[in-house]
């Protein structure tokens, strides 16, 4: 895998994480109600608000969004930005897992865009922690 590839892998996973993290950091109520955005609506499908966990949620996502965007600094090496893509697998695998075991909450086309955006999420993950090459 290229450093260039896996600058962009970092790249969009940093604009992904601060997304979610802002708006759920900054907006739990709406995030609750209309997460993603677009007609869906992800996490109000799946228990009550609980605002304390969103928030967390969203601080989780800008930690994230930091080792991302510091894993793309031009003096970053090549462990830096696997060990990054650690981090977004550790999260991932059990945020995967849980949402793909609870997918009866969503319509089906939601259910589907849900699955593949957070497939993609752990696939870019794993493209991180591939051997780099340039």
């Amino acid at each position: 895998m290229t450093t260039r590839i896996r600058r962009t892998v970092l790249l969009l996973l940093a604009l992904s994480a601060g997304f979610v993290g802002g708006w759920a950091l900054f907006a739990p109520t709406s995030f609750y109600r209309s997460f993603p955005g677009f007609g869906l609506r992800w996490v109000g499908t799946d228990g009550a608000y609980n605002e304390h966990l969103i928030r967390d949620v969203g601080g989780l996502y800008l930690a994230l969004l930091v080792v991302s965007l510091y894993a793309l600094l031009p003096t970053a090496s090549a462990q830096l930005r696997r060990m990054a893509g650690v981090a977004w697998a550790v999260f991932s695998t059990p945020h995967l897992a849980y949402h793909l075991a609870h997918l009866g909450t969503l319509s089906s086309t939601s259910a589907a865009l849900e699955s593949i955006a957070l497939s993609l999420t752990l696939v870019a993950a794993v493209v991180l922690v591939l051997p780099e090459r340039d």
